[in-house]
């Protein structure tokens, strides 16, 4: 945002009118201009790579004390600053969403009508930690029509900034408005607090972070919001479960990154098969750094484990911790699930085939995986290539927000002279 004004809520409405007049050239604007915008803003990213590093380097610097797993959450290197480039490469790869004809038929009468994808319009964009998530939101924003505001987290700002600069850089070289894209100039939480109550002019609030900002988005907002709750995830080990296979996506699901919100965080397992299966699972997650919260029936063949409290199985650890619990069966870890878990992505490994779709069918969760690892729940793994969020909601959309869930629609009626009677 270039000269805005100091005071938040003028900032934001400054930037939000100016987000909508960008709409209308967005509206108009072909799919291969808005691929080129998308091409050589990631050109943009390997180029200032050095730059982007220097700033992600000094966000870090001046927040001591970081978590293992936060610290994570805002590191950028080459390989994720290379990931973010091939992320806007594959957008721009992806069918353009906007004018898609989602139903069409035709009345008694002769009118025919069509339902078509459009624009939602101006989204606001909240974020803690994830810098990465300015090049994921801005690419997705953009290639469905729509402007976005970003408001990231105080400790990510200069990295967010400089990765802004380089979708700006993508926009300018296509001829598409600048603020199509922008970020908050400061951490100024007041600015938060306008986003949410700029009805009007934001059309929906996307937060993407901890419990608390996701609870004060939905307590303050008057915007509709696309809520992302708590990644409580769990990985059910069933009694028919290959043991390699179990040992190897129990790790790769709790382990691979423990901070993001795909990471399990709770291992339910058949007792049946847990005397055997139960100590090779920790033994391996041992080996990996993780620590444990177990119940009584887990501790009678693990002894050492650290109990477990109710308090525990309803926490996101977001660090390498990880819950245990013996279960009866399906049922029973169908019923474990409901009562602590954020709906957001289950997983059951088993060669069961009736016993999988048990509890596929069972879970009310966004995502539901069957033999395979939790931390597939992203949006580049389901062929987006990118994602805004992951919807726990029960509206509009759910799991990875891509191109599609960015999108509303309208009618398109075709007649030949008709009235109503």
């Amino acid at each position: 945002m270039n000269a805005m004004p100091p005071d938040p809520a003028q900032a934001l409405e400054a930037a939000a009118r100016a987000a909508r007049a960008a709409t209308i050239a967005l509206a108009g604007a072909p799919s291969a201009v808005k691929d080129q915008a998308l091409l050589l803003a990631a050109a943009a990213l390997r180029e200032q790579e050095g730059a982007i590093i220097a700033a992600n380097a000094e966000d870090i610097a001046a927040a001591p004390g970081l978590s293992p797993a936060f610290r994570d959450r805002l590191l950028l290197n080459t390989g994720r600053i290379e990931a973010m480039a091939k992320g806007l490469e594959e957008v721009a790869a992806l069918p353009d969403p906007v004018g898609r004809v989602l139903a069409e038929w035709k009345r008694p009468n002769g009118l025919r009508l069509q339902r078509v994808a459009q624009p939602l319009g101006v989204i606001g964009m909240i974020f803690e930690s994830r810098p990465n998530v300015t090049a994921d939101a801005a690419a997705l924003c953009l290639k469905s029509g729509n402007a976005v505001i970003l408001r990231g987290g105080s400790e990510s700002l200069r990295s967010a900034t400089a990765i802004h600069a380089c979708m700006v850089q993508g926009l300018r070289g296509a001829g598409l408005p600048e603020t199509a894209v922008q970020v908050a100039p400061s951490a100024d939480r007041a600015f938060v607090g306008a986003m949410l109550r700029a009805a009007g002019l934001i059309d929906l609030i996307v937060p993407r972070g901890g419990k608390g900002l996701v609870t004060r988005v939905l307590e303050e907002a008057r915007v509709p919001v696309l809520a992302h709750a708590e990644g409580l995830c769990h990985t059910y080990i069933h009694a028919g479960a290959d043991h390699a296979m179990a040992r190897a996506v129990l790790a790769n699901a709790k382990m691979r990154r423990t901070g993001v919100c795909g990471a399990t965080e709770t291992l339910l397992i058949d007792a049946a098969i847990a005397p055997l299966l139960l100590p090779a699972l920790i033994a391996d997650l041992r080996a990996l750094g993780c620590d444990f919260r177990a119940d009584e029936a887990a501790r009678a063949i693990v002894p050492d484990l650290k109990p477990a409290t109710d308090g525990d199985y309803a926490t996101e650890w977001l660090d390498a911790i990880l819950s245990v619990k013996l279960v009866s069966g399906v049922d029973e870890a169908l019923a474990h699930i409901r009562r602590f878990g954020s709906e957001h992505t289950e997983a059951i490994i088993t060669e069961d085939v009736r016993a999988a779709q048990q509890f596929l069918d069972g879970i009310a969760s966004a995502v539901g995986l069957w033999n395979a690892s939790t931390q597939f729940c992203d949006g580049s793994e389901f062929g987006f290539g990118a994602e805004i969020g992951i919807a726990t909601g029960r509206l509009h959309a759910r799991g990875p927000v891509g191109l599609e869930q960015l999108c509303t629609y309208r009618y398109k009626i075709f007649g030949t002279g008709q009235v109503r009677p």
